[in-house]
């Protein structure tokens, strides 16, 4: 009960200071709009955004019809962008859990067994880390193929290494403190060390790395979509701006492109304040760089 009652004060003195970090806040009004946006999208919306159009709806501006406009094939751009938000957002969450969740493994595999596995795990890691991240996604989707599952696993194997590396050093630190020598001396394995004694203390250190990692996720997948690589069976933004390049019109066809564009940098803005005031909450260190 003891224990209950400490890590439920310890949660309530986060997020007291979460409330008087202004960058937090923001991040998280941005995020949450736009969650709500993917959610609420059939409600918002009559128009499925894969629907072709009239021949009297090809390509119009804004109008009380069509609040954004249609595209070349007279489909509905706000359609497109709330439907969008889900791929985008189911991209980022993915890929990011993935990615945290291998990264994790091999951290603390690595940082607490050391020696021989340490060093392969890391070597390994290296590799990774070197090879350019984004020549590396666009020859890894071309070899799968043009799908979303494809889309994150590859933004997965390229993001794995730094939270490897994060947690690593974390894990190189907490191994030495009294409390893994304790659990040492009552007989403990390896396997609940880390599992049952180390990992519990990287779980804040996670957070603020996938929160991070979201917003590359979904930068990453607009990147990819945008050159052709994205599943065109499923809208994101980045398929939206592809598909305004691919037809020409992207110069003066600006209810087009400018939607999923500002909608592709408020998420990742978003995602970036709500990390980095998470960050500085769990690691009050990281306040003084």
């Amino acid at each position: 009960m003891s224990l209950s009652n400490d890590r439920i004060s310890l949660l309530k003195y986060y997020l007291s200071i979460f409330k008087r970090s202004k960058q937090g806040v923001i991040g998280l009004f941005i995020i949450i709009v736009f969650m709500l946006l993917a959610i609420s999208a059939p409600l918002l919306t009559p128009y499925d955004p894969l629907k072709l159009g009239s021949p009297d709806e090809l390509l119009t501006p804004p109008s009380l019809t069509h609040i954004l406009g249609t595209d070349d094939l007279g489909r509905d751009i706000f359609a497109q962008l709330i439907y969008g938000s889900r791929v985008s957002l189911l991209v980022g969450f993915s890929a990011a859990f993935i990615s945290i969740t291998l990264g994790s493994i091999i951290g603390l595999i690595a940082g607490y067994v050391g020696g021989l596995v340490d060093e392969l795990l890391m070597r390994m890691t290296d590799i990774v880390m070197v090879l350019p991240a984004l020549p590396l996604m666009i020859v890894l989707s071309a070899l799968l193929g043009r799908s979303l599952v494809n889309i994150i696993i590859v933004i997965s194997i390229v993001g794995w290494p730094y939270s490897a590396r994060v947690i690593r050093s974390q894990v190189l630190s907490i191994k030495e403190r009294p409390f893994i020598e304790a659990a040492r001396c009552i007989g403990a394995g390896r396997f609940r060390i880390i599992f049952r004694e180390i990992f519990p203390n990287v779980i804040p250190l996670m957070i603020a790395e996938g929160v991070l990692y979201i917003a590359s996720a979904i930068y990453s997948e607009a990147v990819l979509s945008f050159l052709g690589l994205g599943d065109p069976m499923n809208i994101s933004w980045g398929m939206m701006l592809n598909f305004a390049f691919s037809s020409g019109v992207i110069a003066y066809a600006w209810w087009w492109v400018l939607p999923p564009g500002l909608s592709i940098g408020f998420i990742i803005l978003g995602f970036a304040l709500l990390g980095n005031a998470i960050n500085e909450i769990l690691n009050p260190r990281s306040r003084l760089f």
